[in-house]
């Protein structure tokens, strides 16, 4: 058995939330164009965001959860449902894995909080990454910085 070239982790400290933001830019705001003051948001301050980094630190990927009042908005105001958010990898450590491995980190810091659920909005060219991870979408399509999504959601 191997171990993996990147570790996942909740960021906890100023560098690595940055390194969270730089993987966001790099992929939202650079790579597909949304513009940066739709991409970061009043959310940002009080959600859990967890990064994958290499083992010689370069950030690979990051997201984020919302849960509370943050995710309240995102969900309709359903209790015990987070919203799993900003998920992003860069181009170079796309297939790896390193996708899947943030959800299931954002997974536990979602159960680490007591939820029972994670609802996110997917772009719709991602619904197939988010169901082989459990997601199941509901509800209609819908544009999100004119980019066509869906709801979905996971039980924990």
């Amino acid at each position: 058995m191997t171990s993996s070239p990147y570790v996942v982790r909740v960021a906890e400290d100023p560098a690595d939330r940055e390194a969270c933001f730089a993987v966001r830019k790099e992929v939202f705001v650079v790579e597909q164009r949304v513009p940066a003051d739709l991409e970061y948001d009043t959310y940002d301050a009080d959600a859990v965001h967890v990064l994958a980094v290499r083992e010689d630190g370069m950030p690979l990927g990051a997201g984020r959860l919302l849960y509370g009042d943050g995710a309240a908005a995102k969900t309709g105001g359903e209790t015990g449902v987070g919203s799993l958010g900003r998920l992003a990898v860069v181009q170079a450590a796309r297939g790896l894995g390193v996708g899947a491995a943030v959800v299931r980190g954002i997974e536990e810091a979602a159960r680490a909080r007591g939820l029972t659920a994670v609802d996110l909005h997917a772009q719709t060219h991602a619904l197939g990454f988010y169901e082989r991870l459990g997601f199941v979408a509901y509800g209609p399509e819908f544009p999100d910085a004119g980019m066509p999504h869906r709801a979905m959601r996971r039980a924990l």
